[in-house]
């Protein structure tokens, strides 16, 4: 059999067309291995928000070159689709393909192996206005699956090369969602996160437009997981409707991911970012006070340029009095192409560095606050299928985002329903990444 290693960097869309491409290759009789064994055939899915990940992408490549010397090396995702010629140069690549020719590799690829195809195939992925469809992913590796619902980005924000690499905002059709949803319950899943580049704008290329809280509510009301995941959602997406539903929801996770970025009002006009610091506070002060038990995480930008001493201290101190529950830092990145790569007062490395330690040191101290709340408590346990390689112990997660290591209680542990299931789980001890606790009941 043909065998076939793939390689994903970058956010959960490009993990789930991944995990699409597997499925859809083992269909065809391609056998899988794992990245780094001998393949026959490997695709490395890229990724390009950062230098970080382009630098990481472009090390995948000769990484995988260097221990397979003879594999066809097919190189995909958004770091190939806004730079082709850069990835078409790099030594054991054969073949370079856009984000919109990614869905298309199972069918190109006895072509691509006779080498009957031009080595760069990259669309011009703004004409796209239609939706992608991929497949359904098996799963079979995983406990959680991953749905995508949403692709491209109308916003535009200075700093962001996403909408050159994933072109216009395009919805998946609220019937699809639904059947994948029902066809992921019927295969055992008990959670489901809904993934897009910005899925808060879902469904306003529909005809007749239907919103992402009308989506939710269907979710609800139909049969589907009783455990659903919002990936990411900006801040001016949410709506009173959005809000009161989410108050309401059994089924929506208590956990929200939110991109703020700054919370320095001139630096979010440079940034096109349409809300200011009283904005922020209001909102992330209405959805704990609406939402039980719940944990928001936040992107923040640091060292954009012009950002100045005291416009960091702002953005610090707006995110020290907001109850957050962690942190994902983003040294400030110039992308080829977008205005802010162009912008004067560019902040130097060494400070972008400092200022970044700085946020990490306070998202560190936000992760174990938010973790001390539930110290003593009981909490709602997804079992997953991974265990503590040093002390065996399995991992879970609860509805509310928090990684929970369950201590050995005999019988239990060895039975196999033990996996993939939700069990009340009282919280023993705080570390660092994460709780511990015991099995209360299932």
């Amino acid at each position: 059999m043909t065998t076939v290693a793939i390689a994903t960097l970058g956010c959960k869309v490009n993990q789930f067309e991944s995990e699409a491409l597997m499925s859809a290759l083992e269909q065809r009789g391609y056998s899988l291995v794992p990245f780094g064994e001998r393949a026959d055939i490997t695709i490395i899915n890229t990724c390009a928000v950062t230098h970080r990940a382009d630098f990481e992408s472009r090390q995948m490549v000769r990484r995988a070159h260097r221990s397979n010397p003879k594999s066809l090396i097919i190189i995909t995702g958004c770091y190939s689709h806004v730079e082709p010629k850069t990835m078409a140069r790099i030594e054991g690549v054969q073949y370079v393909l856009g984000n919109k020719e990614k869905i298309h590799i199972p069918d190109l690829l006895p072509l691509m192996q006779k080498g009957e195809l031009p080595q760069i195939q990259v669309s011009d992925i703004q004409e796209e206005k239609v939706f992608s469809d991929f497949p359904l992913p098996s799963f079979h590796r995983h406990t959680r699956a991953f749905l995508k619902i949403e692709d491209g980005c109308d916003a535009h924000c200075t700093y962001c090369i996403v909408p050159h690499a994933r072109g216009r905002g395009r919805s998946f059709a609220p019937d699809k969602v639904l059947e994948h949803l029902k066809v992921l319950k019927e295969r055992g899943f008990k959670e489901v996160v809904l993934t897009g580049i910005h899925i808060g704008s879902y469904g306003l290329d529909l005809s007749p437009p239907f919103s992402l809280e009308e989506l939710l509510r269907r979710i609800e009301e139909e049969d589907t997981p009783h455990r659903i995941r919002l990936s990411s959602i900006e801040p001016l997406d949410f709506s009173a409707n959005l809000i009161s539903f989410l108050s309401q929801s059994a089924k929506i996770c208590p956990h929200l991911h939110i991109p703020l970025q700054s919370g320095d009002d001139e630096i979010l006009q440079r940034m096109n970012r349409y809300y200011d610091r009283p904005f922020l506070f209001n909102l992330i002060h209405e959805l704990h006070q609406r939402i039980p038990e719940l944990s928001i995480g936040a992107d923040v930008i640091v060292g954009f340029p012009g950002e100045t001493e005291e416009n960091f201290k702002r953005t610090y101190d707006l995110i020290e009095s907001l109850s957050l529950s962690y942190l994902h830092i983003f040294p400030f990145s110039k992308r080829k192409g977008t205005p802010a790569s162009q912008f004067s007062q560019q902040v130097g490395e060494g400070e972008i560095k400092k200022r970044a330690e700085l946020m990490r040191q306070l998202g560190k101290k936000k992760r174990q606050t938010f973790y001390g709340q539930f110290l003593y408590k009981e909490l709602k346990v997804l079992v997953e299928d991974r265990r503590e390689k040093e002390t065996g112990r399995w991992k879970g997660l609860s509805r509310n985002y928090i990684p929970v290591l369950l201590t050995h209680d005999g019988e239990s542990q060895r039975n196999p329903d033990w996996i993939n299931q939700e069990w009340t789980v009282r919280v023993t001890g705080l570390e660092e990444n994460g709780v511990t606790g015991e099995v209360v009941e299932r």
